[in-house]
């Protein structure tokens, strides 16, 4: 065992961290003795180093002589050698899978002359020379970062001449006319000759590798994914097996269960005479994986074998990339699989079901965000639809859009906040961008293993592959549809990710399966989705069973209280009253603020308040039994008002015209005296409630009396008050004298008994770092963490998502935008401040978190480590809170 490079012998599949995720699985499968071409892999701490250091470390060269020797002992062959050439290929293999990475390099060791040698070995010319210019187009698109364009060009150049269809149809003399065609190109790219000798064409391609996990379709992926940027790859040298010797050699990746729908079965593409790299570019065709059946059975029989072998290994769904040359079978990598949301659920419930993992297992298996895309709409059934054409459904989902030929106009529409669908005959890594930016992708080529389809099941877009009726053409910028329709960029279509359709304009969409169950429907059959309902109810059911945190929503409406509970909600973490005040009951607000002496200002609370208690009672009976937690108003009132300079251009004309209007003057007058330079920082929330103490007295009278009557009507309400933008607890002592005074009276007035506990929100620095103290006064906390983020970093929401926000995220200022996924180091810090200073206290101190981040899966199980009692969120994403919440305490479990 050296200090850089592990044998495939020599590893596991738990040193993911070390070889990476391809090394650890190889050397896994090695292990259990199946028939994998030997090799080695370099290490990810080789990579660090270099990445550190700006070279090969001290070392390394000296490994990988000794490693390549070990290699030519044991196959009899010399790397590169003139007369029997041992060949070895590079790929590169971090801990993640990466779809930026770099691609393969493969034939490495051929040169001129060894050429010559495997064409006498193979006795096949044609074998010999298509190796070659395999070798040549790789490594020159990716190890010297050539256009690979330019050796498409040359190829399609190359078939055109000998009037042939596709590249295996070649014959030897129109290959080493290729052959020099790709040595000009590489002698005008790097201004020197193909590189002859093996080693340094080996080097160069680690070297490559390593260079390659800063290139910006790497970094982006990883700022997408979340990935650590200190991680480094690991580097994977292989014997070379060879699936392009004929028709009874080929290449072909396989699934051991469907990754799009989770469903038992065969799955996977197969390509004759091809190598693996043929397979996922799309470049031809590929036929099902069952027809390998009846063109070579013992080879598809074994292949049978090893997915069962390895599913029941992993306990996993396994892709597996395989090669048969002349009907022996070689498996060169497997990995588990990536899969759509779906098939995650499916997959989850069916394996537990068999026995194969256990519940608490099955959950962990699946995510809040694998969930929240099962429940995005589909295409409505009944809509009327165009069909163009029909590929292959690679990633479900419905998504209509524009049409956009190439990645950079994708990602261009998509920024100014057009929906998009990037149309490609093929995607590389190079699509990424527009891959991220697009609702949806289509290609003409490919199948379920192409790049495309791999790609946009792991980032849940929705996927139409193999859609062959559709020729694109680049120079014109549109796409041709067999039979003569003619589509432009920019055009809207429809793409439906599970069935394959390719549909003209746009489509209408319904809701998912699993929100009609949710919300109540009992028609829901197998075929249509009955199992992918069964299983995510599963899921959920144990989520429920193992959480800690509880889950609540956001909720102002009864319409949205009942839609909360339906889809699991545990009562109502935030009630916004605010809402309540717009619309028609607007020019109420403008009376109280018109109001000369207390006499007008009652009147006007008085009009107020049997509409607010109207509200609080339908919340009240919507969430019957559930605590409802009602927070007082917060925005400040010149939200209710009029535009300053609308207002003041309306009554400049009036006056001039000779109309002057008294209100109209006297409402100018007010909306200039409550004008503020930054109104997000001025009179709102408790201070409001301080200068206008009538506000929140008609307030906490309507909640009261609201749940008078519920419970006159046989109800159980649990209301719970709870006090804004509190930053010391003298403002929250001195509003909440006042609330009680009200509660009392009301109590008293209709000869009941209720308890309504008194909180506040924790959403200013201040208040987070003074907790202890304001829980003297407070009987629960609920951090408004969207608040709280904007006023620790020092930006408003709305002014600078739009102004640079893209900016940061790309230069990693922060990976994820912090009103997205919680800042840990930041507002979270704040957040454990705060309880623990409140637990301090008061260690019976009831708290939840009502900021959007209350939906969010990363920051709820942020929020379950520091302690909190529940978290709310829309009701949308309820059940995404409820299956996180569950994975959450299994993760808490696990790291103690």
């Amino acid at each position: 065992m050296g200090e850089w490079i592990r044998d495939f012998t020599e590893g596991n599949m738990l040193q993911k961290d070390l070889l990476g995720g391809k090394g650890a699985n190889l050397a896994e499968m090695t292990s259990l003795g199946l028939p994998v071409p030997p090799g080695f892999t370099i290490t990810t701490e080789a990579c660090r180093a270099f990445l550190t250091e700006g070279e090969l470390p001290d070392g390394l060269l000296e490994e990988l002589t000794e490693a390549i020797g070990r290699l030519e002992a044991a196959m009899g062959r010399g790397l590169g050698d003139r007369d029997d050439p041992l060949l070895v290929s590079v790929r590169s293999g971090a801990k993640f899978s990466m779809p930026g990475m770099m691609e393969t390099v493969l034939n490495i060791g051929l040169n001129d002359r060894s050429v010559e040698g495997l064409a006498r070995t193979s006795s096949s010319d044609r074998f010999a020379l298509d190796c070659y210019r395999r070798l040549m187009q790789m490594y020159g698109s990716t190890v010297l970062g050539m256009d690979s364009d330019a050796f498409a060009a040359e190829l399609d150049a190359a078939k055109s001449q000998a009037g042939v269809a596709a590249d295996v149809d070649l014959d030897s003399d129109s290959l080493r006319g290729l052959l020099s065609a790709y040595e000009r190109l590489t002698l005008e790219h790097s201004g020197t000759v193909f590189p002859q000798d093996p080693q340094a064409q080996l080097v160069a391609a680690v070297l490559a590798v390593f260079s390659s996990w800063n290139t910006e379709r790497a970094r982006l992926y990883r700022r997408r994914e979340r990935i650590p940027e200190d991680l480094g790859t690991a580097v994977n040298v292989q014997v070379m097996v060879y699936g392009n010797r004929g028709t009874s050699s080929g290449s072909g990746v396989c699934f051991t269960r469907d990754p799009a729908t989770g469903r038992r079965g065969v799955y996977g593409d197969y390509l004759e005479n091809a190598q693996g790299e043929d397979v996922v570019s799309g470049i031809r065709n590929t036929i099902p994986l069952t027809e390998l059946g009846a063109i070579d059975k013992p080879s598809y029989d074994e292949l049978i074998e090893v997915m069962a072998t390895l599913e029941n290994h992993y306990r996993d769904l396994c892709d597996i990339e395989f090669t048969v040359e002349e009907g022996r079978l070689w498996i060169l990598q497997t990995r588990v699989g990536k899969r759509t949301p779906e098939a995650a659920f499916r997959l989850a419930h069916a394996m537990a079901k068999e026995g194969m993992i256990d519940a608490d297992e099955a959950l962990r298996r699946v995510t809040g965000a694998q969930l929240a895309l099962v429940m995005f709409p589909r295409f409505d059934p009944d809509s009327q639809r165009s069909l163009l054409t029909t590929g292959i459904g690679a990633s479900p989902g419905a998504a209509v859009g524009r049409i956009a030929l190439d990645s950079a106009t994708a990602a261009a529409w998509a920024a100014e906040g057009e929906s998009v669908i990037l149309l490609r005959k093929e995607t590389t890594p190079d699509d990424l961008p527009g891959m991220v930016a697009a609702h949806g992708v289509l290609t003409s080529r490919g199948g379920k293993t192409s790049h495309a389809a791999v790609v946009a099941r792991g980032m849940g877009r929705t996927c139409v592959c193999g859609a062959e009726a559709l020729e694109v053409d680049l120079a014109e910028r549109h796409v041709l549809v067999r039979g003569g329709e003619v589509l432009a960029e920019g055009q809207v279509i429809s793409i439906d990710g599970s069935t394959g359709e390719v549909f003209a304009g746009s489509v209408p969409v319904t809701d998912s399966v699993v929100v009609r169950h949710l919300e109540g429907a009992d028609d829901i059959g197998a075929e249509s989705g009955g199992d992918l309902v069964e299983a995510v109810g599963f899921v959920l059911d144990h989520a429920d069973d193992v959480r800690r945190l509880g889950v609540r929503a956001n909720a102002d409406t009864a319409d949205d209280a009942a839609r909360a509970r339906r889809f699991g909600a545990a009562g109502i973490g935030l009630c916004r009253t605010e809402h309540m005040f717009l619309g028609e009951r607007r020019e109420l607000v403008e009376r109280l603020i018109l109001a000369e002496g207390a006499a007008e200002q009652e009147a006007a609370l008085a009009r107020l308040l049997p509409l607010q208690r109207a509200d609080f009672t339908e919340i009240l009976e919507a969430m019957d039994g559930l605590p409802v937690t009602i927070r007082l108003i917060d925005p400040p009132l010149h939200e209710f008002l009029p535009d300053q300079t609308d207002l003041a251009v309306q009554v400049a004309l009036e006056d001039d015209r000779g109309q002057e209007d008294l209100r109209n003057h006297q409402l100018l007058e007010a909306v200039r005296r409550l004008h503020e330079q930054n109104p997000m920082l001025g009179l709102r929330g408790v201070r409001l409630g301080i200068v206008v103490p009538g506000l929140f007295a008609m307030q906490t009278r309507a909640v009261v009396e609201a749940a008078a009557d519920r419970l006159a009507a046989g109800g159980d309400p649990r209301p719970e008050i709870m006090i804004p933008l509190v930053a010391t607890v003298n403002e929250l002592a001195l509003v909440r004298s006042g609330v009680e005074s009200v509660v009392a009276s009301v109590l008293e007035e209709r000869g009941v008994h209720l308890a309504v506990p008194v909180g506040t929100m924790i959403e200013v620095p201040r208040a987070a770092v003074t907790a202890g103290q304001i829980a003297e006064a407070a009987d629960f906390f609920s951090f408004g963490t969207n608040d709280l983020t904007q006023m620790t970093w020092g930006f408003s929401r709305d002014d600078v998502e739009a102004a640079f926000f893209s900016a940061y995220l790309e230069q990693g200022v922060f990976p994820v935008s912090p009103f997205e996924s919680l800042d840990v180091e930041g507002v979270g810090s704040l957040v454990e401040t705060a309880m623990r200073g409140g637990r301090e206290a008061k260690p019976d101190l009831h708290a939840g978190v009502c900021g959007e981040h209350g939906g969010d899966p990363d920051s709820i199980h942020f929020f379950d480590q520091v302690g909190l009692d529940y978290v709310s969120c829309s009701p949308f994403r309820v059940p995404v809170a409820r299956l996180e919440s569950g994975r959450a305490t299994l993760a808490h479990r696990s790291s103690q």
